[in-house]
């Protein structure tokens, strides 16, 4: 019980400090759980809601790089223009297959 209490405080305290770096955060998760459904099923809405998440967060955090730059400014801005890069093509792909 001890471990959840822990958990849940680290999860409050962590979305009141930086609110827009949690929710980039919830985003990727769940884009990664449908990616885990869409393994399984084989079912593209959850391929397409998985991306849509990723090419959410990805602009988020490059919004908030530039607005409030991090301590490590340049791995951040490209790994969310790889991510950004990687679903916008992966929807391109998935369109010209439908």
């Amino acid at each position: 019980m001890r471990l959840w209490q822990f958990w849940c405080q680290t999860l409050i305290l962590s979305s009141q400090q930086n609110p827009p770096r949690f929710v980039e955060m919830v985003m990727l998760m769940l884009a990664m759980a449908l990616l885990l459904f869409w393994g399984m099923t084989d079912s593209w809405p959850f391929l397409v809601l998985s991306l849509s998440y990723v090419t959410g967060s990805s602009v988020s955090i490059l919004i908030r790089q530039t607005v409030t730059p991090s301590p490590y400014p340049q791995v951040v801005q490209w790994t969310a223009l790889l991510l950004l890069i990687m679903s916008l093509y992966s929807i391109v792909d998935l369109a010209g297959h439908l």
